[in-house]
C-alpha cells in the first residue's frame, strides 16, 4: 500500500478502485535507461511510477531525438496506449532510474475501460500531460538553452523529489534538443553562477531560486498545470 501511495494517481483513486487495481501490480526496479515502451509497439505493461522520471522521446530518421514528454511519480507513462489502438510513435525510457507498481497491460487495459473512475483520472493526467507540451513546443522554439536548461532541471526535480539528479549531460541534450556541446557550455554558465552544480553522471540543484529567476515563463506554467493535476479534488469517493 506504501508504494500505492506513493503514486499520484492511484492516490488519487476511491479505495474500491485501488482495491481492484491491487491484485495486479507488483513493485518492480527501473533502472536508469530502463526502456518502458518502443515506437509503434503495445507495451507489455503499464507502470504507476512510485519514484524517478521517464522520458517519451521521438526519434527522427537521422538519428537525433527529442522530448516530447516526462512523467515521474505523478502518473502512467504508458496512458496515451490504454486510449485507443493507435500506434504510438515514440519511445521511452527511465532517464532517472525509480521504482514503480506494474501490472500486465491487457488486464490493467481491462479494468480501464470497465472502471469509470480510473478511466477518469487517467484522461485527466493525458490532457495535463498534452497541455503542457504544447506550452514546451512554444519553449523550444522561442526560448535560449540556458532558460530551458533551467525549465527542465526544475521540472524533473519536481518530479522526483530530490535536487540531484543522476543523469549524463548526453542525455540531458537529447531532452531539450540540442548538441552535447551546447548544453555543456549552458549548463557551465549556470554552474559557475552557482545554481548547479556538475560531476559526472550528476547534476545537484544549489540555488533553487536562482535556476527558477534564469527559467522561462514556460516552467510557471508547466509547474501550473501539474499541480492543477496533482491537487484537483478527483473523486469524492476517495477513503
Amino acid at each position: 500500500m506504501d508504494g500505492m501511495q506513493r503514486n499520484l494517481l492511484l492516490g488519487m483513486l476511491p479505495a474500491q478502485t485501488r482495491s481492484s487495481l491491487l491484485s495486479i501490480l507488483e513493485p518492480v526496479s527501473l533502472p536508469i535507461a530502463t526502456v518502458l515502451f518502443e515506437p509503434d509497439e503495445a507495451p507489455r505493461h503499464v507502470h504507476f511510477l512510485t519514484s524517478g522520471m521517464a522520458s517519451i522521446v521521438t526519434q527522427m530518421e537521422d538519428g537525433d531525438s527529442a522530448e516530447v514528454g516526462s512523467v515521474g511519480r505523478e502518473g502512467v507513462p504508458e496512458s496515451m496506449h490504454l486510449l485507443g489502438a493507435a500506434l504510438v510513435p515514440s519511445r521511452c525510457f527511465m532517464q532517472i532510474g525509480g521504482t514503480a507498481l506494474r501490472a500486465d497491460f491487457k488486464e490493467l487495459e481491462q479494468i480501464f475501460l470497465r472502471d469509470g473512475n480510473l478511466r477518469r483520472q487517467v484522461l485527466r493526467f493525458v490532457q495535463c500531460q498534452n497541455l503542457i507540451l504544447g506550452q514546451l513546443v512554444a519553449c523550444n522554439r522561442l526560448h535560449g538553452v540556458e532558460e530551458r536548461l533551467a525549465r527542465w532541471l526544475l521540472m524533473a526535480e519536481d518530479r522526483i523529489g530530490n535536487p540531484t539528479l543522476r543523469l549524463t549531460q548526453e542525455l540531458l541534450a537529447e531532452m531539450i534538443g540540442v548538441r552535447r556541446s551546447t548544453v555543456t557550455s549552458a549548463a557551465g554558465v549556470l554552474q559557475r553562477k552557482g545554481m548547479i552544480m556538475c560531476r559526472r553522471g550528476e547534476i545537484r540543484i544549489a540555488d533553487r531560486k536562482g535556476l527558477e529567476e534564469t527559467a522561462c515563463e514556460c516552467y510557471a506554467v508547466a509547474k501550473g498545470l501539474l499541480r492543477g493535476f496533482v491537487e484537483y479534488p478527483g473523486s469524492e469517493n476517495r477513503r
